[in-house]
């Protein structure tokens, strides 16, 4: 069916103007002032913010970790994705130690299959790197995976040093890009026996094993590879300043790096690890949550540049789920649900407090991810021939975050409470209404997203 966006303030990368959008069955056919188009239904948007659809390039559904699974698969976590005006993820399809990279795949794809409210995609995270997984890498390309994922912590998923040397050289000549989890695993691995022999068990002493200089340390030793091979790479969750001085610092050597952050690093700190009990075990991430001032860095970074993309790394648990850590924090499952609630928080505490501009905001979580996952311009843009993948904003009503209207099969948010300013008001996914006034009311149309090399 044909729609005809009436108008509303298009938003991209460039510049905001107030235009009319029609939109011709899954594409966008035209943008401009004024536009006519006979017997086609009207949507008045005055007043109102339209975006691109937002991308997700950091979400972790139905995933097995710390013996237990995550509380969203992709039904409740794409739901929650569409409601908070996501309308594409990549997820992880993560190998399991002696699988082979097409089972992996093929199993996300049975978990994502006629289940996902929002169009969605896989990295290919790889935890058993030899010549028989290499062989595989080019197949991975040709079936749309193009992005891979890498660890430097976690014993089940983590790399050496040569293993991550020949899959970036591996990647480099199949035009593939690979994201890296950034954190000493040796550092981590002896602080946290240090502590624990001392009997510091509690949640709290979660931060003080993962310092940040164990996230610069494990960037450098990254991005000292990548400069010998000669290839981009991507850090995902940058938490700390320092991690983003050690960036800087291979930057000014030359070295391409893409950088990704999350509104956790930016609007949460470490005081949080201090409440008691199970309210502390809801901030449990990793890397964990720091300090104001790095808060503070990471908006800089984000208003100059220096980073590219905010995604969320929703890795959503029930404080049941959470409850295992409390006599343990190294047993504590490690993540926060936070998919639906990127772009309010974006909007409210980036624009509106003047941090980062609506075009930025639509850089950082619209154009760039699409560009640099090989989606652009199908996705990312409002322009002609695009997927008409939109989200209709309101930026006058006020409001708050809740766990009794999030959509998560999680039990909280970490942002319970928090005002914020605007909201989604409606959401398109190639074309079709998914979302109108904060609730679904079109599922499970979603479809795989078979992406191109990266052009970012």
């Amino acid at each position: 069916m044909d729609i005809l966006l009436r108008g509303g303030i298009v938003v991209s990368g460039k510049n905001s103007k107030k235009l009319d959008v029609l939109i011709q069955g899954s594409k966008i056919k035209e943008i401009g002032r004024r536009l006519s188009a006979d017997n086609v239904p009207v949507i008045d948007c005055s007043g109102k913010l339209i975006f691109p659809g937002f991308i997700d390039a950091h979400t972790h559904f139905d995933l097995e970790v710390s013996d237990t699974v995550t509380a969203d698969d992709f039904e409740s976590g794409t739901k929650a994705a569409v409601c908070g005006g996501t309308t594409t993820i990549i997820d992880f399809a993560t190998q399991n130690k002696g699988e082979s990279l097409s089972t992996a795949l093929n199993n996300w794809h049975m978990k994502a299959f006629s289940k996902s409210s929002c169009d969605y995609a896989f990295h290919m995270a790889i935890s058993d790197w030899n010549d028989r997984i290499k062989e595989e890498i080019n197949d991975m390309v040709e079936q749309g995976v193009t992005s891979f994922k890498a660890y430097l912590t976690y014993p089940a998923m983590m790399l050496s040093d040569e293993e991550l040397f020949d899959m970036l050289s591996t990647l480099k000549k199949y035009g593939g890009i690979v994201g890296v989890h950034c954190e000493n695993h040796g550092i981590i691995t002896a602080l946290t026996k240090e502590r624990k022999d001392k009997g510091e068990l509690c949640v709290a002493t979660h931060p003080k094993v993962r310092p940040a200089l164990c996230e610069a340390e494990a960037i450098d030793r990254l991005l000292s590879i990548a400069q010998i091979v000669d290839v981009s790479v991507v850090i995902v969750h940058l938490s700390s300043k320092e991690g983003l001085q050690m960036v800087r610092h291979h930057r000014k050597n030359g070295c391409k790096v893409f950088v990704e952050t999350c509104p956790q690093y930016l609007l949460l700190d470490e005081s949080r690890y201090e409440l008691k009990g199970l309210e502390g075990a809801k901030f449990v991430c990793s890397p964990p949550i720091r300090a104001k001032e790095d808060n503070r860095e990471l908006w800089n970074a984000l208003k100059t540049g220096e980073i590219q993309t905010v995604a969320t790394d929703h890795c959503s648990f029930t404080t049941e789920q959470k409850k295992v850590g409390l006599d343990d924090f190294s047993k504590m499952p490690n993540g926060l649900p936070s998919v639906e609630s990127r772009v309010v928080l974006m909007y409210t505490y980036g624009v509106c407090k003047k941090r980062i501009t609506l075009e930025r905001m639509c850089q950082l979580m619209c154009e760039n991810p699409a560009k640099l996952y090989g989606m652009y311009p199908k996705k990312g843009t409002i322009n002609s021939g695009s997927d008409a993948d939109i989200v209709i904003y309101d930026p006058k009503c006020d409001g708050f975050i809740s766990k009794n209207t999030h959509h998560s099969a999680s039990d909280y948010t970490p942002y319970e409470g928090v005002r914020t300013k605007g909201m989604v008001e409606r959401v398109f996914v190639r074309g079709k209404e998914v979302v109108r006034n904060g609730e679904v009311i079109l599922e499970n149309k979603g479809k795989f997203v078979h992406r191109a090399k990266s052009t970012l």
